[in-house]
């Protein structure tokens, strides 16, 4: 999202190049090979697994609340054994009260935070109250890195709410001219009704191109949902970029949220205001298997673990760190991260938790963002490079990857997705995925936040029917099997640019758990 002439058509690139007309239901556990669909194989290695013994483990989902209710995941969500709902009393002596299906970081007695800032806007705001407009010449010398630094935010703070404010530009336009259209044609917006549509607004001649191409491929009704999230999204994020949100977090969390010291803060609120997200990533791993209700997750015996840490905005350091911790200590195996950000003010204390998850043998999987960005020029957080240089083994980076490979293998990695032939590990199913959100119903989503728990899911049944392997066996495996694919792909985000798999992650290849399984079943 650049220009403003362009602003609102490239915020649907992203929606458009991953969506297809149809929806299909489950086709990341399809296989390669037989079925013809870059699917994880998952069935396949069922098959393969008959006849022997699962050990049920915890994967943790970190996300931004999951509906426990829901009639395809609430029998495979964790209870807490050692807890007695309801009763107010921290029973299992853990810091937690009443933590009985997981914790959430982003609550407190005055309810729960659901939008947040940008971590640029809260480092902006908090040089703001302590340089303000002061020049160079008034910075004492222990100051003057930072204030170079806060200079360099500034700037780029600056620069990224003119593109927001650029952008929702873009769309208000967008909506003006299908507010137009629809007049014209029974209150209803169509291809025919768009093509038929007479002005002679040269702005509006130039939208109407783009819009005839978005109805047609997106359709109708789909369109006017993404124009209306999409509005509703970045008007948050524009408004609570602009406010100080350090105080909303003290008056609701009720905490110091620069205090990476203090773990025993939050409530056991773990849907939330907004559960649509974490509840579509829990469904991809652990929706119930075989049960002829909506889809089947990945892995068959799981219970997953909710931990609350993301708002829509970014997540803060401190709860990222807490809830890793959370996890590790309740005895999650396997822990979900579909979330991430470019700055980490607090890095070291999220970098003491991913450690303190590799001392305990947990495996940690993360969601590689959807800039369609080159993660070895510029990486996210949180990442399993340690401030002190340290590469954390036990880690997983996945991009996301399309249902076909199209042609001349234009589909086949999202166009959405980071990528990085040193900083992504591999890629995984994570275009149109249908799942779970709140209130029994299901809807397709396309993401990294897709991918990496598709991910999750191979590497439970994994843990589950080998667990005698480590994380960093697991690991191992899921690299050495992956699916691969000879021809050059579309680099995302420039099409034109081709690349092989090995250009843009590190195993060259898609996860598949059928590979996996035949190579675990021969050693």
């Amino acid at each position: 999202m650049k220009k403003l002439l362009l602003a609102a058509f490239c915020f649907f690139t992203l929606v458009l190049q991953a969506q297809e007309s149809k929806t299909y239901i489950n086709w990341q556990l399809k296989d390669p090979a037989t079925d013809k669909v870059y699917g994880t194989g998952i069935t396949k290695a069922y098959e393969l697994l008959k006849g022997k013994t699962a050990k049920t483990i915890i994967v943790a989902v970190i996300d931004g609340g999951t509906d426990v209710n829901h009639e395809d995941l609430k029998a495979n969500i964790w209870t807490n054994p050692g807890e007695i709902p309801g009763n107010g009393i921290d029973d299992d002596h853990n810091g937690y009260v009443d933590d009985v299906h997981g914790w959430n970081f982003i609550g407190g007695k005055n309810g729960s935070i659901q939008n947040e800032s940008s971590e640029l806007a809260r480092l902006y705001h908090k040089l703001t109250l302590k340089y303000g407009d002061k020049d160079s010449s008034q910075i004492a010398g222990a100051d003057k890195t930072e204030f170079r630094e806060y200079k360099k935010i500034r700037a780029k703070f600056s620069t990224d709410q003119m593109q927001l404010l650029g952008q929702l530009m873009g769309l208000a336009e967008f909506n003006s001219l299908i507010e137009k259209i629809k007049k014209t044609n029974d209150g209803k917006l169509s291809r025919r009704a768009v093509k038929k549509f007479k002005t002679t607004d040269d702005r509006e001649k130039q939208l109407k191109k783009y819009l005839k191409l978005l109805v047609m491929l997106a359709g109708s009704k789909e369109l006017e949902k993404e124009l209306s999230d999409g509005t509703k999204q970045l008007s948050n994020t524009a408004k609570f970029n602009s406010l100080n949100t350090d105080s909303i977090r003290r008056v609701v969390v009720g905490d110091d949220p620069y205090d990476t010291s203090d773990h025993n803060y939050g409530n056991n609120d773990v849907i939330g205001p907004d559960a649509l997200h974490g509840t579509h990533v829990a469904g991809i791993i652990a929706a119930i298997r075989n049960n002829n209700v909506g889809i089947d997750g990945v892995a068959d015996h799981v219970q997953i673990m909710v931990v609350r840490a993301v708002p829509d905005g970014d997540e803060r350091d401190k709860d990222v760190a807490n809830a890793i911790r959370y996890a590790v200590d309740n005895h999650a195996s396997i822990i979900n991260m579909s979330f991430g950000k470019y700055y980490s003010p607090n890095k070291e204390a999220v970098d003491a938790a991913i450690q303190y998850a590799a001392d305990h043998d947990v495996l940690m999987i993360h969601a590689a963002g959807n800039e369609s960005k080159d993660k070895d020029q510029e990486n996210s957080y949180p990442t399993n490079e340690l401030n002190s240089g340290k590469v954390m083994p036990n880690w997983i980076e996945v991009g996301a990857s399309g249902r076909k490979h199209g042609r001349k293998g234009k589909k086949l990695i999202g166009s959405f997705s980071n990528y990085g032939k040193k900083h992504l590990d591999l890629f995984a199913p994570g275009v149109d995925i249908y799942s779970t959100v709140p209130d029994n119903k299901y809807i397709k989503e396309s993401g990294t936040s897709m991918a990496a728990p598709v991910t999750t899911g191979v590497a439970a049944m994994i843990r589950e029917y080998f667990p005698d392997l480590k994380a960093t066996e697991v690991k191992d495996i899921l690299m050495k099997s992956v699916t691969t694919y000879k021809k050059k792909v579309s680099v995302p985000g420039d099409p034109k640019k081709r690349a092989t798999l090995s250009d843009l992650s590190v195993s060259g290849g898609i996860v598949n758990a059928y590979n996996a399984v035949k190579m675990l079943l021969k050693k």
